[in-house]
This record gives C-alpha cells, sequence and structure tokens, in this order.
C-alpha cells in the first residue's frame, strides 16, 4: 500500500456484532474491552492476574479509570462481556483479537516484545481459521510482520491498530476517539478492524502495518517535545524574568501550535512516553538513522528533573538531612499509574541526597501502601500529615485537591515555609501573602 486511505468516519451502518477476544486487562486493554462490548461486541477479555479477573467478573475495575466501571456494568449484566484468566479460553471462538500486552522498555532503550511473543506462540494454533489478530500494543515498527511470520499461519491477518488515549480519560477517548488508525498489508482485514469500532463516527486512516507502528511512536515522540519545549522555555524565562505562564496562554491561542502539552511541569513521565522516546531512538539507532531533536527532548526531560531537586535544595539551602513533604506521586492527575512517573523519580532523588521524604497521593489506599516502589520513603494517607514539620513542600502532581490547600494549617505545622510547586497548580501571591518561601516553575 503506497499510501493511506483517508475516510472522514466510519459508517455507522457497516456495524456488525463480532466475537472479540482482548488478551491484557491493563490501561489499554481493558477500556478497549469494555468499549467494544458497549458496542454490542460479544467480547471475552483475558489476562494472567487471576486477582484482577475475580475482580472484573465482580464488575469492579483494578485500575482508577474515571467511567470505566459504569461503562463495563451494562455488558456485563447483558452477558456479552466476560472475563478469564487464560488467553486460549478468550480467543477460541474469536474472530478478531486484539494483543493488549505490555511492552516495556530494555536496557538498550528498545522494546521488550517477549510478553507479545509469548502469548502470540500460546494461541497461534489455537486461533479460529481466517480470523484477524491486532496489534493493539505500541511495538516497534515491523512487529505486525515478525508476528506474522510467527504464528505461522497463512489464513490469519495481522492487523495494527495502535492506541492513542490519555489515562484519566481513556473511556470517553475510547467511545468518541479523535481518528481511529489500521494498518495491515491485507486492506480487508484492517478494514474489518476499522468496523468494529464503527459507532464511534470517528474519522479513518487505513494504512500499512509499519506506517500504523511508526504514527504512534510519532504521537507520542511530538507530545513529549512540546512538554520538553515548554519546561527548556519556563528555564528561560526564571533567568530573564518572564513568565511562562503567559507565553503558554499566547501560544496556546496561536492555532498552528495550540494550547495542549505546554504545561511546564516537573518533567513528562508515564507508561508511555519514556519508554516510546526510547524505543524511538533506539529503532533510529538500528536503522543507523541521526535523530538528534529527539535526543535533546529526552536530554532536556533529564535536565527538568534535576533542576526540581535543585530548587528545593536552594530554598532549603541544602537537602542532606532535610525533611521534604511530597504532594503527589502518580506521573499525572486522575491515575494509579506510578510507572516512570516524574513525581516518584523526582521523591527519590531527593532521597539520594539525604533527605528524608514523607509523601502523600490521593490514589494511595491502606493496601498499596505495601507497593515496592514506595517502600524507601514513608506515605501517609493524609496530606497535612505528610507536611508536618517538614522543611520544604514539593507539589509534584497536579491533583486538584492540592490546588486550594489550607494555607494556615500548612503554615502552622510545617517546620519553615516553604514551598516548591512543581506544577504550577498554587496562586502565588496567595502562598506568598501567607508567609510563605514559594518557588514555582517559570512564573515570577
Amino acid at each position: 500500500m503506497t499510501s493511506p486511505t483517508r475516510t472522514p468516519c466510519l459508517d455507522p451502518g457497516q456495524f456488525s456484532q463480532t466475537n472479540v477476544a482482548v488478551v491484557g486487562a491493563g490501561y489499554v486493554g481493558l477500556p478497549t474491552a469494555a468499549t467494544l462490548a458497549s458496542f454490542g461486541h460479544n467480547v471475552v477479555c483475558a489476562d494472567s492476574d487471576q486477582n484482577k479477573i475475580r475482580l472484573l467478573n465482580s464488575g469492579i475495575s483494578p485500575i482508577a479509570e474515571p467511567g470505566l466501571e459504569e461503562l463495563m456494568a451494562p455488558s456485563i449484566a447483558a452477558g456479552n462481556l466476560s472475563f478469564v484468566s487464560n488467553a486460549a479460553r478468550a480467543v477460541e471462538r474469536a474472530s478478531v483479537i486484539f494483543l493488549c500486552l505490555p511492552t516495556p522498555q530494555s536496557g538498550d532503550g528498545s522494546a521488550d516484545l517477549s510478553a507479545v511473543e509469548a502469548v502470540s506462540r500460546e494461541v497461534a494454533h489455537l486461533i479460529p481459521k481466517n480470523a484477524t489478530v491486532v496489534m493493539k500494543s505500541t511495538v516497534p515498527i515491523g512487529t505486525s510482520t515478525r508476528i506474522a511470520h510467527l504464528l505461522r499461519r497463512p489464513d490469519i491477518s495481522v492487523v495494527s491498530n495502535p492506541e492513542f488515549l490519555r489515562e484519566g480519560f481513556a473511556v470517553s477517548e475510547s467511545l468518541s476517539p479523535e481518528r481511529i488508525v489500521v494498518g495491515s498489508s491485507r486492506p480487508g482485514a484492517a478494514q474489518e478492524v476499522a468496523n468494529l469500532f464503527a459507532p464511534s463516527a470517528a474519522p479513518v486512516i487505513v494504512t500499512d502495518s509499519s506506517t500504523a507502528e511508526a504514527m504512534k511512536y510519532a504521537a507520542n515522540a511530538f507530545l513529549a517535545t512540546k512538554l520538553s519545549f515548554i519546561n527548556a522555555i519556563a528555564g528561560l524565562c526564571e533567568v530573564v524574568g518572564a513568565d511562562v505562564e503567559d507565553i503558554v496562554t499566547g501560544l496556546g491561542l496561536d492555532s498552528r501550535i495550540g494550547g495542549k502539552f505546554l504545561s511546564p511541569g516537573p518533567g513528562w513521565g508515564g507508561s508511555c512516553l519514556p519508554k516510546d522516546t526510547a524505543a524511538l531512538a533506539a529503532i533510529a539507532r538500528i536503522n543507523n538513522y541521526e535523530f538528534p531533536l529527539l535526543d535533546q527532548v529526552i536530554a532536556t526531560n533529564e535536565t527538568q528533573l534535576n533542576h526540581v531537586v535543585d530548587k528545593v535544595a536552594a530554598v532549603n539551602r541544602g537537602l542532606f538531612g532535610a525533611n521534604i513533604a511530597v504532594w503527589g506521586l502518580t506521573f499525572k492527575a486522575g491515575t494509579d499509574d506510578r510507572r516512570d512517573s516524574p513525581s516518584l523519580d523526582i521523591a527519590k532523588r531527593l532521597l539520594s541526597k539525604g533527605a528524608a521524604i514523607t509523601a502523600f497521593d490521593p490514589s494511595i489506599t491502606q493496601s498499596s501502601l505495601q507497593d515496592p516502589d514506595l517502600a524507601s520513603f514513608d506515605v501517609t494517607l493524609d496530606p497535612y500529615e505528610a507536611a508536618r514539620d517538614a522543611d520544604v513542600l514539593v507539589i509534584l502532581t497536579e491533583w486538584e485537591d492540592f490546588a486550594d490547600p489550607d494555607l494556615a494549617k500548612l503554615m502552622s505545622i510545617m517546620a519553615h515555609p516553604r514551598i516548591v510547586d512543581a506544577r504550577n497548580i498554587l496562586d502565588p501571591f496567595s502562598a506568598r501573602a501567607a508567609g510563605f518561601i514559594y518557588d514555582s516553575i517559570g512564573r515570577r
């Protein structure tokens, strides 16, 4: 296929009920399964975590995603959404199988495809004749072709259908996506997958699998570029006396640029941007293509993480022996996901400098206090207890709960009135009027 086919939107009249398997009930697989079931398809979702499957069959989502349980409930009740702990059971009657499996970053920056390959081998001989396997996971360019060879089933079509979901908005963006991208060497199979999403009436791009795979990496690399750019501009604002908030407003009003992903912060992270930018850089290296722009985007993010640590050190005149309160450990508000979280990274960097850390995050519950990634510092379930006797309060995630704290209470319980607001969530005038030494990202 030499060029993609773009259609204004899917025709809901193309909808037909399909037996679908979704392998992987994580942040991608679960919204995908729930959405396809809500569209009327018969969906069986598999995951190897049996505790997760027990929760799901009880209608409880194991991940924090607004609206997900409400989306699942009618389909579970109607019987067209079910969950099993065995991928083989999920695929045995499916004509379309979505692989929504983790592809974590390897030591060299490339994506680890071991889970995708293991499941493909496991179910290869069980997939019904003439079925379609859909790569929903973010995978290196050429993976769909690689999986087709691994399956050794010429009757099976392999289609790339990358996801573009934001955690915290996965339900709304699954039901009403900005676009559906499908790629395959078999256009008919690509169209079959696109038709599954016909009720969304979303614009469609039908292309080859390599282009579809590259499109996901290009999207995330560009978003990371915007974030690194605005953090670098914020740093410049700090040395020349400008205000990044007004710059962001001005840029956002420019239709060529837009205001999304232009929020200065502690650095970007999460389960997608770090590993996808690293994977794209690895793909460039493997193919002997120089990509200095992407290299600098990644390097700028590392600089930003250290910049926040330096701000805390400057406010406190050192870190060794300091008591630091950290508000926010997830990589963004509205999720419980701490994978590659800049907040968690910065907390650990502060700890490595000799500071004592007491942290709070609204997503943390009594049961999650034992999570390994929280083992290196104290965690409390009350934000003000985290701030008690603190030398500095550092705000690292933009939870709404942090936007309007009781400043008088903080003043009374902290050892010193110092705040480093790495999300620019507080009003600087109010904080300073309350008596705090206040620093943020790129603001006067």
